[in-house]
């Protein structure tokens, strides 16, 4: 066997060696965390599940605008006013057509089944 192909195996055996010792390192930390594990986060309430849930609600949210036409005029007309003044319109708006209001929050449902899971709006991470 050639001096290279030996120095090349050492070298070889030796990143191996030290990966399986970081790898080592690094479980048992995580078995010896101090840290409990109930006060770990809930599952799927992580930036990237908000994300995806924003995004569904969002693409839900546009294809009901786009085929219910009135709301969508009623919607668009809100822009530029007050937000106090949106929220009370809104509320308007909706307690007016029942059935609207219901098919909305029924598109909105996975955003706040995120909430109730993971906590509240400012505990929920924000991508």
């Amino acid at each position: 066997m050639s001096l290279d192909v030996c120095l090349a195996r050492r070298a070889c055996l030796a990143r191996r060696a030290a990966a399986a010792a970081l790898s080592a390192g690094l479980a048992a930390g995580a078995l010896l965390s101090s840290e409990p594990a109930a006060l770990a986060d809930p599952p799927n309430c992580t930036a990237a599940d908000l994300a995806g849930v924003a995004a569904g609600v969002s693409a839900a949210t546009s294809a009901y605008l786009f085929t219910h036409p009135d709301v969508n005029a009623f919607m668009t007309g809100l822009k530029g006013q007050p937000r106090d003044e949106i929220r009370v319109q809104l509320q308007q708006y909706l307690d007016a057509n029942p059935q609207t209001k219901a098919e909305i929050q029924a598109i909105r449902q996975p955003l706040a089944d995120l909430r109730n899971r993971c906590g509240e709006a400012d505990d929920v991470p924000m991508p």
